[in-house]
This record gives C-alpha cells, sequence and structure tokens, in this order.
C-alpha cells in the first residue's frame, strides 16, 4: 500500500482490547515525578530515550537545586548537563532546558504555556511532550503521547499501519474517546514496558493475544 496515511486494519477490536487492558492495569498512571508544570515539563525532556526510573533519581536532587524558572535559566550549560548526565543525551537536553526556560521568561511571562502551539515553540518540546504536559498539568487532552512502546502496540494491535508518531496518533483519536486518550497511552505503555516488549514479546502471557493480529500462539 504507498497511500502516505495508511488505513488501520483492527480497529473494529479496539474497544474490547482497551477493554482487557484495563482490566489488566486498573492503574496506569504517569511515573514521573513532579509537584509542579515546570517540573513536569522538565521531567518529560529528560525522559526521552531515558526510563522514567532513572529520570525520578536524577530530578529528585535536581529539584532541590533549581526551584524556579529563573534557575533554570540562569544554569550553566556545562554543569546543567552533568547533573543531568545518565538521563542520556545530556548536552542538547541541557541545552533545550536552559533554552526553553529562558523563553518562558521572555515571551510567556514566566509561565508554563498551556496551549500545543505555544508548547512546540519551547527547543526539544513535540507533540509527545506537549501532550504530556497539557494533559497533566492542566487537565487539557489535545491528543495523545505516541512515545516508542504506543508506536510498537498500535502498529501490532493493527489500531495503524503509520510509522510517524503524528500519524498514528491521529489514528488513535479517530478510534478512542478524547477522555480516554491519557489511559489509554498510559495502558499501552505499561502493556509494552511487561509483555508485548520489542524483540521477543511474551504473546502467551497476552490478555489480548486472541485479538491481536501479530500474536505467535
Amino acid at each position: 500500500m504507498n497511500n502516505k496515511e495508511k488505513v488501520p486494519g483492527n480497529t473494529h477490536n479496539f474497544e474490547h482490547i482497551f477493554a482487557l487492558l484495563k482490566q489488566k492495569y486498573p492503574d496506569a498512571a504517569p511515573a514521573l515525578h513532579f509537584s509542579s508544570p515546570l517540573e513536569l515539563l522538565i521531567a518529560t525532556i529528560l525522559s526521552a530515550q531515558c526510563t522514567d526510573k532513572q529520570v525520578n533519581q536524577v530530578t529528585q536532587s535536581l529539584f532541590k537545586k533549581y526551584r524556579s524558572l529563573e534557575d533554570f535559566a540562569g544554569a550553566d550549560v556545562s554543569e546543567f548537563g552533568q547533573e543531568i548526565y545518565s538521563t542520556g543525551f545530556y548536552n542538547q537536553k541541557a541545552k533545550h532546558i536552559i533554552e526553553s526556560a529562558q523563553i518562558m521568561l521572555s515571551d510567556f511571562g514566566g509561565q508554563v504555556p498551556n496551549t500545543m502551539e505555544d508548547l512546540l515553540q519551547l527547543p526539544g518540546v513535540g507533540r509527545k511532550t506537549a501532550n504530556i504536559v497539557l494533559s497533566r498539568a492542566f487537565g487539557k487532552i489535545e491528543g495523545i503521547a505516541v512515545d516508542t512502546h504506543v508506536k510498537r502496540l498500535s502498529n501490532r494491535l493493527g489500531f495503524t499501519q503509520n510509522e510517524e508518531p503524528e500519524k498514528i496518533e491521529k489514528d488513535l483519536m479517530r478510534i478512542a474517546k478524547r477522555e480516554d486518550l491519557e489511559t489509554l497511552s498510559m495502558t499501552l505503555i505499561l502493556h509494552g514496558r511487561n509483555v508485548c516488549i520489542a524483540r521477543n514479546p511474551k504473546c502467551v502471557e497476552c490478555v489480548v493475544k486472541e485479538l491481536c493480529p501479530s500474536s505467535r500462539v
């Protein structure tokens, strides 16, 4: 199929699959620790290519040292990079966080933006990060955060045949209720971490194996 946007093939089973997964993971909730929109934004930027557990270890001390937007905006890039070293891609993340803090001070009145359009103006912030900040910090559901787990499971379960996160997000928004989007994201992430892993999915243990077109059993 050569179309730019491919048509999902298992959407008729979405509600059944989602219901079974919600039973499996009834308490699907964000794992990042934060106490303000700013802390959530910083933690989410740090979580790229890093586990939430490692990010939480780093931010435990980071958020004690850097308490305000001004603290982040005035941070030394090299020093800050060393403080977030264990999250990976530390030079780029340090630069993005400091520049974002400076932009929020100059352009957004010292506040974390609460719209998709404004969040996307910040360095290092894509739709995934913006969706997480909007939903968890401001209670605004604009879309669904598509990480590697959501991407992999959406394809394996037949909810999409697209590879680009934005197209996957559109496909999921077509079949899921808006109020379920954050729960859907977290549920798919948990199932991806525990059962539907990348290289050797544990299909025998999967609660939706009979509905999954990619099942190996």
